[in-house]
């Protein structure tokens, strides 16, 4: 069953649904969170919080299985970042911290021997780097693009911006990533 059918059995009172929809959307969510507001408790809050809307709006009959239920619950999960950092005062921009640097995300790549396996785990250790010194909004369309697989069209959907707004975003994120690859001489060609 995908998640929009099962999103559509929890409203029609199938408990056992939404365990399903949670376990398969539960790490894909959390990951997002945690890697916008750097802070595992807050995630944890935050990540709570957004389920308590999902299962609300699915209670008052507020999801249409017209676009993708993570889609859809990546939106409210967007949402509700955005009203804490509201209330917390916190300027668009988040400043990385040293203790989270990216290296909890993980990356697939096929080398051929240890040496080209120590540069390229290089590579992406400093490409994590410079993801982080990266304005939120880059960062964010970056991280759904890149690591979680989301189209243009899902990530405005989920940043509730236009798909226009969501490519300048990406545009702009590269272009910050060459420019600090340059000012500090990182070479990012895998082996």
């Amino acid at each position: 069953m995908t998640d929009e059918q099962l999103a559509m059995l929890y409203v029609d009172g199938d408990n056992k649904a939404f365990d399903l929809l949670l376990s398969r959307n539960e790490s894909k969510i959390f990951s997002y969170i945690i890697f916008i507001v750097h802070d595992h408790d807050t995630a944890d809050d935050i990540f709570q919080e957004t389920f308590m809307k999902v299962i609300c709006r699915l209670q008052q009959r507020k999801y249409t299985t017209s676009g993708k239920f993570s889609a859809w619950v990546m939106r409210i999960a967007h949402n509700v970042i955005m009203d804490w950092y509201r209330l917390h005062k916190v300027e668009n921009v988040v400043e990385a911290n040293t203790g989270n640097d990216l290296s909890n995300v993980g990356t697939d790549i096929t080398v051929g021997n240890i040496e080209s396996q120590y540069v390229n785990d290089q590579i992406m250790n400093d490409v994590r780097h410079i993801m982080n010194r990266l304005p939120a909004t880059q960062r964010e369309v970056v991280f759904m693009r890149y690591y979680q697989d989301m189209s243009f069209k899902e990530i405005a959907d989920a940043t509730n911006v236009s798909i226009n707004t969501a490519l300048g975003r990406m545009r702009y994120a590269i272009l910050n990533m060459r420019r600090m690859a340059k000012v500090y001489d990182v070479h990012l060609q895998l082996a």
